[in-house]
């Protein structure tokens, strides 16, 4: 199994911690240790399987808005968006559990025009408040179909640590990585209104893989 670049720093802690307490364990408690070593290992398996690279097969895309991350779709909504766009969109919102793959990708492709990170709170990734409290960062991209599309990273109760790769001026393709984001937290997509929105809330989403919206050339 090949692991995400982000995966060294956590890993290693990880691997001292486990040593230190299974040796202890077993010094302390002999046999009984298993009690502790066993769980212990479960946790510890549980870091390598949330830091793994799965491979998928990237299509080209046009028109399509591809899920940026593995997660389940929580809110379909009309909004503002006050940052960037500077009006209506709507906005696409997939959470991701600890469990999923954490690999954040591009929905659509074209040029990076925009990037910038936020400090903020840790408020749980599912609060609609988080979208513009939590720490979090904003990318948007001039599309194909010459639309613009903002995009951004959100931090949750567990996630600290959000990593985005892009720069402006770089060439974007859908469903390629342009960042990370360890532990549980939410990806929103702002989309022009007249895209035509083919997922709905609650479906289950592979990033890079399935097609979520598709915007009119």
């Amino acid at each position: 199994m090949k692991l995400h670049k982000e995966s060294k720093g956590t890993i290693t802690v990880a691997s001292i911690l486990f040593a230190i307490i299974a040796a202890a364990s077993i010094y302390f408690l002999e046999i009984w240790s298993l009690l502790i070593i066993v769980p212990l290992l479960v946790i510890y398996s549980l870091v390598f399987w949330f830091f793994r690279v799965p491979n998928r097969d990237i299509l080209d895309h046009v028109e399509n808005v591809i899920a940026p991350v593995d997660g389940k779709v929580v809110m379909i909504k009309e909004v503002e968006e006050d940052e960037f766009i500077k009006g209506k969109a709507i906005q696409v919102s997939i959470f991701m559990s600890p469990l999923n793959v954490h690999i954040c990708r591009y929905p659509v492709s074209g040029d990076v025009i925009y990037k910038k990170y936020h400090p903020g709170k840790y408020l749980v990734a599912w609060h609609e408040k988080s979208s513009t409290e939590n720490e979090r960062t904003t990318v948007a991209v001039q599309s194909l179909t010459n639309h613009k599309v903002v995009f951004r990273q959100i931090a949750g109760y567990v996630a600290r640590r959000i990593v985005f790769y892009c720069n402006e001026g770089d060439a974007a393709k859908a469903g390629h990585e342009f960042g990370f984001i360890k532990f549980g937290s939410r990806m929103d997509v702002f989309l022009p209104l007249d895209t035509e929105i083919i997922c709905k809330i609650g479906d289950i989403t592979k990033g890079g893989i399935d097609v979520i919206a598709k915007m009119r050339d």
